[in-house]
């Protein structure tokens, strides 16, 4: 159905009042009351400064100008002295997931207590204007009266420990669809807490690190290994636990320790394996020879195994995890450790003395979290029982070891890296990443063989839903893999300030789906991504079929205004491209014009003028075919100037196409396919639904024959009789 110059008018009206409901005004009103301005880069002053840090340490009366040594400010309650508040950014820059630092403001007792953190800086997308500022406030509240000394895991999905300061891990709430963002800010805090309370209370400081003496060997069979200390051995008995908790452990059921005759709860050995005399003893040395070449200098670790009903590791626990049981500290600090998961997909060859544990676990310990092997090691194992839903007791157990001190010795300088954050991204999301890959490798086999299915007309029209329903639900919801013109802005922003490899890494399967774009946009152009990989592109056209099947009147734009409005993404993505360079914090702001954050990234759960928009174009999708996609989408304008340089045209034409057969360009939707016949690659989706055409003799060639026909007669009916 054709529509006048009216509809066109009533449709712009509908997005521009939709549009100006999260205009910048509006959106800054969601910060008008914090009186700082997070679009700022340097922004504090010794006013703002004062006033939080009062806000911090609620006792304080006097507060000294900021060192400009260590960079602290000293806080007084009266005449005694409180605690110290800093900037994060004057002891470590970790960028976030926007490619920016996050900057805190965080207060520290004199015992290194963390009393409270202030967001100073931030250009978190999500916490700009997705989930908002207030997500990151309330997952900073849960550091105060915590110690930098702490063992703090930041993960939703792990049950927190009920034990208190210093005792078994703390596992902090994270924030849904804000992973990167949080483990940023929770590395930010924690690095540069730490750092001040060794430099200026001088607590928590640490020695240089021993390292093993890697040429120092002996064969010893397992129990010469106990029997010389080179395998710690802690036994946890039943009478000292019911000692401790007061009670019979025939109280807790479920537990295995039903038997009257029970005496040892858990028997737990632990060894440290770089070291060539313990390490090939007890792995042998085929496997140690392994272990050796898959850690990095600086990477220490730890076996465990154990015997009893009470195992060290949780019930739920998975390989490559961090364990919450069990934690292993020094010097009265936590140490980060993780599985390695080495015998995932290795079997065991252990020398004959050494028992075979099933639970035998390998944890690495990184260069950076200050572990010297030579000192005393000390096991810790969180005893969390339940008498049923509602009644429990926890308690904590600690045994201590010293490795012998002849293994080791002392290097004259040791340096320490922080662990990237986009390691531990990419280990803790293998099932994400490698299901991505394999779809990937699918999508490529179908356009590489396109030609040839393109023959099968019901296997391109449905193979193509199920892909589209696959990118809506696991790339969009799922794998939170919808890209969008923010992800632009750091490669944009690295032509002026250096390119920084890491920010691209952090979100790994955004990272794979933007290299496999960037990849076949100088292939088959923009189409591979738009027509297949956008969750919001898929499911724009799920709800568009919806709309045909109700028997929504389908407004076809008339070729002028079509033109014209094509010309609107791009002089977005300009502008938006440009905006970066001079604010970012309002480029991100303006990207709201994208309704991929509000539709896909949070699943509607925002502001009402932000799901209104989305849904809006939703809905405007249902009578106007993806509307959104061939007029305001700045990210498909963006991949359009890139596709341009594509190097091959994959959907053929005949001579006949658009001279005079029409029918690719009736059946376009996308209208990428003008009355000459030729396809328009900038604004092709891919779809193949004209290759299919080309190959559908019930579709294309009759028109090919008819017209053949048409023009012999033409010439016969010229010809002199």
């Amino acid at each position: 159905m054709f529509y006048n110059k009216n509809n066109y008018k009533f449709l712009l009206a509908l997005i521009f009042c939709l549009a100006s409901t999260f205009s910048p005004l509006t959106i800054a009103k969601e910060f008008a009351d914090t009186g700082v301005n997070p679009f700022a880069d340097d922004f504090i002053t010794d006013t703002v400064a004062e006033g939080l840090i009062k806000d911090i340490f609620t006792t304080a009366t006097r507060i000294d100008k900021k060192d400009n040594v260590s960079h602290v400010w000293s806080v007084y309650s009266a005449i005694h002295h409180v605690g110290y508040a800093f900037e994060s950014k004057d002891f470590i820059r970790i960028q976030g997931f926007a490619g920016d630092i996050i900057n805190l403001l965080i207060g520290i007792d004199n015992d290194g207590k963390i009393m409270g953190v202030r967001v100073l800086f931030q250009h978190e997308p999500i916490f700009m204007h997705g989930l908002g500022p207030g997500a990151l406030d309330n997952f900073l509240a849960q550091y105060p009266g915590h110690s930098v000394s702490e063992r703090i895991i930041v993960d939703s999905s792990r049950s927190r420990s009920t034990s208190g300061t210093g005792e078994g891990s703390v596992i902090f709430d994270g924030v849904t669809k804000a992973t990167v963002s949080v483990i940023a800010a929770n590395d930010t805090l924690l690095t540069a807490a730490l750092e001040v309370a060794r430099k200026v209370l001088g607590k928590f400081v640490q020695d240089t690190a021993s390292l093993p003496k890697m040429d120092l060997f002996e064969p010893l069979d397992w129990q010469q290994l106990i029997d010389k200390k080179l395998v710690g051995h802690w036994t946890i008995r039943r009478e000292q636990l019911e000692t401790e908790l007061g009670r019979e452990l025939s109280d807790y059921p479920d537990y295995g320790f039903d038997d009257p005759d029970l005496d040892v709860v858990s028997d737990i050995y632990y060894a440290y394996l770089n070291s060539p005399t313990i390490g090939k003893n007890l792995m042998g040395e085929q496997d140690y020879k392994r272990l050796m070449e898959s850690i990095k200098p600086g990477e220490q670790v730890v076996g465990v195994m154990s015997t009893g009903p009470y195992d060290y590791l949780e019930e739920d626990f998975r390989p490559g995890k961090i364990p919450t049981r069990m934690s292993l500290y020094q010097n009265e600090l936590p140490l980060l450790i993780r599985d390695m998961a080495f015998y995932r997909y290795y079997d065991k060859i252990l020398p004959s003395s050494v028992p075979d544990f099933e639970n035998f676990r390998l944890f690495k310990i990184k260069g950076n979290a200050g572990y010297d092997p030579a000192q005393k090691l000390t096991i810790k194992l969180n005893f969390d029982l339940r008498q049923n839903h509602l009644l429990g007791d926890n308690i904590n157990q600690e045994s201590a070891h010293h490795f012998p001190a002849e293994l080791f010795y002392k290097p004259d300088i040791i340096e320490e890296k922080r662990i990237p954050i986009w390691k531990r991204l990419w280990k803790s999301r293998v099932l994400e990443i490698a299901v991505t890959i394999i779809s990937l490798i699918l999508l490529t086999v179908i356009f590489v063989k396109q030609r040839a299915l393109s023959k099968y007309p019901l296997f391109v029209k449905y193979g193509r839903w199920v892909f589209m329903f696959f990118t809506v639900f696991f790339i969009g919801y799922y794998a939170q893999g919808q890209l969008s013109v923010v992800n632009i802005y750091p490669v944009l922003l690295s032509l002026r300030d250096g390119f920084k490899f890491d920010v691209f890494l952090l979100d790994p399967v955004l990272f794979i789906i933007w290299t496999y774009t960037f990849v076949t946009l100088f292939i088959w152009g923009r189409g591979v991504f738009c027509g297949w990989l956008c969750p919001f592109g898929a499911l724009q056209e799920i709800l568009a079929w919806f709309g045909k099947v109700l028997k929504f009147p389908q407004i076809k734009i008339k070729e002028p205004v079509h033109r014209a409005l094509q010309k609107l993404k791009y002089v977005i993505v300009a502008g938006l491209s440009a905006l970066c360079f001079y604010d970012l914090g309002l480029a991100q702001t303006m990207s709201e014009i994208e309704p991929f954050k509000t539709s896909i990234t949070l699943v509607f759960d925002r502001e009402w003028y932000f799901v209104a928009f989305a849904v809006g174009l939703l809905l405007i999708g249902m009578f106007i075919h993806k509307f959104y996609c061939r007029y305001v989408c700045p990210l498909g304008a963006g991949l359009a100037i890139l596709g341009r340089f594509h190097l091959f045209k994959w959907l053929d034409r005949r001579d006949d196409c658009g001279k005079p057969c029409q029918v690719c360009t009736v059946r376009c939707e996308i209208k990428a396919i003008p009355k000459s016949g030729a396809v328009d690659y900038s604004e092709c989706i891919q779809c193949l639904e004209c290759l299919v055409i080309y190959n559908d003799e019930h579709q294309c060639a009759p028109v090919m024959v008819a017209n053949k026909r048409a023009r012999k007669q033409k010439v016969i009916l010229k010809m002199p009789k």
